[in-house]
């Protein structure tokens, strides 16, 4: 008996060093020596050497002067890779589209062709009408609480303005707990509607956005404070504004730039989708560098059709361009911004 026990017991420590030990580190050498680069991740370092991310997944670029990525689902968290598995007729999706459309649709025809729709969003929204009745910013909140609630829970800063204007407005909570007996202490969030409806009435034609400031020891502070223009306003209230103005001829955007991949951390982006972004990039570059535009964008072009590649060398497939390779591309010709 001892004897069958032993042999198994020498035949799975044979398995265990095979599988486990031989096989795994015969793969490490084989990637480490044949191709590193990609065995280590696809890590790509900026011209300082510093490591600035991966060519595999994609990460949040948010300044103008550089192209930015598919929205994500899982906020380009690696850890999280998801996509948002919302259908097509949920509101939540129809608002995120919105706010990615707002501030770079243009209009296709008539005599505003190939200008954006941004400021007339903005006109639009300073006088504060929808649908013949006043006060937007209220009626956005009557209408989309959940998108209310998510305004005040997105950043501890806006939660921290609800809560301070809770405090000076204590008779409003108490309206609040008489109408939701079922909510004695609610939190900033539960206050959310209530919370933009008396902000509508004070402040008519504004929204509430980050601005920053320098202090008083000159330090750049970044405070919440009312606005009647900007990228918040083009684009949460863009569908309120398209409903409004259906006849509006807009043109179309591509695809990839107002939907979330399946992992939510796709790298690339379409070259469609690349110059689509070209105005606004070249155009920041241009006033960063004091230098012609028309030069900057073509520059900027050359260096997207150099990036841009498709599956098989070209044979099938659309074009695309990895973001984070054009924007090191960026920052090593111009610097940074």
């Amino acid at each position: 008996m001892m004897k069958y026990i032993s042999r198994s017991l020498f035949l799975l420590a044979i398995l265990v060093i095979i599988c486990c030990v031989l096989y795994p580190l015969a793969l490490w050498v084989v990637g480490q020596t044949l191709f590193p680069f990609k065995a280590n991740g696809s890590l790509v370092q900026g011209p300082d050497g510093r490591l600035m991310g991966s060519r595999l997944i994609a990460q949040p670029f948010t300044k103008d002067e550089y192209f930015q990525p598919r929205p994500s689902a899982a906020s380009y968290d690696a850890s999280a890779s998801a996509s948002s598995s919302l259908a097509a007729s949920n509101y939540v999706l129809r608002d995120r589209v919105a706010r990615s459309l707002g501030p770079i649709v243009k209009y296709r025809s008539g005599p505003k062709a190939g200008q954006l729709v941004a400021p007339d969003v903005e006109s639009w929204f300073r006088k504060d009408t929808f649908k013949g009745q006043p006060h937007i910013v209220a009626q956005w909140a009557d209408l989309h609480n959940s998108l209310a609630q998510a305004w005040v829970k997105a950043d501890p800063l806006q939660t921290a303005y609800v809560e301070n204007w809770a405090k000076v407005h204590p008779d409003q909570v108490d309206r609040f707990i008489k109408d939701n007996p079922e909510t004695p202490q609610p939190k900033a969030a539960d206050l959310a509607v209530l919370f933009f409806e008396d902000f509508s009435e004070r402040q008519p034609g504004k929204f509430l956005s980050f601005v920053e400031k320098k202090d008083a020891a000159g330090q750049t502070v970044k405070r919440i404070e009312p606005v009647n223009a900007g990228s918040d306003i083009q684009s949460i209230f863009f569908d309120m504004w398209r409903e409004e103005h259906p006849d509006a001829d807009l043109q179309d955007v591509p695809g990839d730039m107002v939907t979330a991949s399946g992992s939510g951390l796709d790298p690339h982006i379409t070259l469609q989708s690349a110059q689509f972004q070209l105005h606004r990039v070249a155009s920041k570059w241009a006033a960063n560098l004091k230098r012609d535009p028309n030069d900057i964008r073509r520059e900027i072009e050359s260096m997207l059709q150099e990036c841009a590649a498709a599956p098989w060398d070209g044979i099938v497939g659309e074009k695309y361009v990895n973001v984070l390779d054009i924007n090191l591309e960026l920052h090593k010709r111009y610097g940074a911004p």
